[in-house]
């Protein structure tokens, strides 16, 4: 078996968007090559999560560490601030957030260039990615004038542009037709062969029942309540449904009254 180590750390953390509450009390750890999936009803906290385990925020309380090294303002600056760039990256839920370059290609140099690279080692792994990603006919496009799928392949191929070790990806379905999103879970199936370590908050229960080994669940309360093998997770209706990940609805039919819970995990009860 593989030795696994933790790379985050995360202890008591909360944060809050003046006196609403993001998250409360939320602690878990995550070991390399870890596939995960964050799953929670809009406003749950599930972005609030990646952001701060990215270093885009900072928790009110608590803390969050990667390889040992508190993530804080003051810590995220000179040496830690270069390696952490180039060992993790964030993929935005909408890439219109991300995208800014005048071209596809300047766009999957950015983040080489900004780590020190020359450009012509830049040059050649965003060329590498184009070809790799089957998008090279859009090399010299503006960003903007790419359709939302196009844009969403661009927004990953400039994070693994920088090679990291961790991506973490909010929403990665949004926005994708289901052409589209065959071709991001394969992708994300090669690296996970490649053994990156995948964190993705998501609605798509069949994208987490698919791809990630893990799941965790948070609930309206913003709290972390599950935290275990995907199977199990994902059997558990009654957390889901408490949750509010998937609902139920119950109607009769004579005598018979039936109960349907929605989603691609739903089940269906009768009861006399």
């Amino acid at each position: 078996m593989e030795e696994q180590f933790s790379l985050f750390t995360v202890e008591a953390l909360c944060f809050a968007y003046g006196s609403n509450t993001a998250l409360k009390d939320v602690s878990f750890t995550v070991s390399a090559g870890e596939s995960i999936a964050i799953l929670g009803a809009n406003g749950s906290g599930k972005s609030t999560l990646l952001k701060i385990m990215d270093g885009l925020m900072y928790p009110a309380s608590g803390s969050v560490s990667f390889l040992g090294e508190r993530i804080t303002e003051e810590r995220l600056q000179g040496s830690f601030l270069k390696s952490f760039r180039e060992r993790v990256s964030f993929v935005f839920p909408e890439p219109d957030v991300q995208l800014f370059c005048p071209t596809v290609l300047e766009e999957l140099m950015f983040g080489p260039l900004q780590l020190g690279l020359k450009e012509a080692e830049a040059v050649k792994r965003a060329e590498e990615l184009l070809k790799m990603l089957d998008i090279e006919a859009i090399t010299k496009r503006p960003p903007y004038t790419l359709s939302s799928g196009e844009k969403k392949k661009v927004a990953i191929a400039s994070v693994l542009a920088i090679n990291p070790d961790v991506l973490l990806l909010d929403e990665p379905t949004n926005g994708l037709d289901p052409r589209a999103q065959v071709w991001l879970f394969e992708l994300l199936e090669r690296l996970k062969e490649l053994k990156k370590t995948i964190i993705l908050a998501t609605h798509d229960l069949s994208l987490a029942g698919d791809l990630c080994e893990r799941v965790m669940v948070l609930d309206e309360a913003h709290s972390l309540v599950a935290d275990g093998p995907t199977e199990q997770v994902l059997k558990d209706k009654d957390l889901l449904l408490a949750a509010n990940i998937i609902h139920e609805h119950a109607h009769r039919h004579g005598h018979i009254i039936h109960r349907h819970s929605h989603g691609p995990y739903s089940t269906h009860d009768e009861h006399e």
